[in-house]
């Protein structure tokens, strides 16, 4: 059985940075020791890590939204979103 240790981070949620919560992880101690000699931060490393992965899962939503959409969009025509774009800039 390899011996694993807890590291425990704190990462900021929401727009408020006042409000955060303890996200845990084990990782291998060798792991751990590596991370210590290259002065590696795990907590932000791991929150980038975070990060990263919801935008990237958010842009992946969004795709599959608009490839969604898409066949209904392409009935728009460009000249009905002109007129459109023109009549709500003169209501303004």
């Amino acid at each position: 059985m390899e011996n694993l240790l807890f590291v425990n981070f704190v990462l900021p949620i929401g727009e408020n940075l006042s409000k955060y919560t303890t996200v845990s992880t084990k990782i291998p101690q060798e792991l751990k020791e590596k991370m210590r000699e290259l002065k590696i931060k795990p907590s932000k490393l791991l929150r980038k890590a975070i990060e990263d992965e919801i935008r990237r899962r958010e842009a992946e939503k969004l795709k599959e939204e608009i490839e969604r959409l898409k066949p209904v969009l392409d009935k728009v025509g460009m000249e009905e979103v002109v007129k459109t774009v023109r009549k709500d800039r003169m209501h303004r």
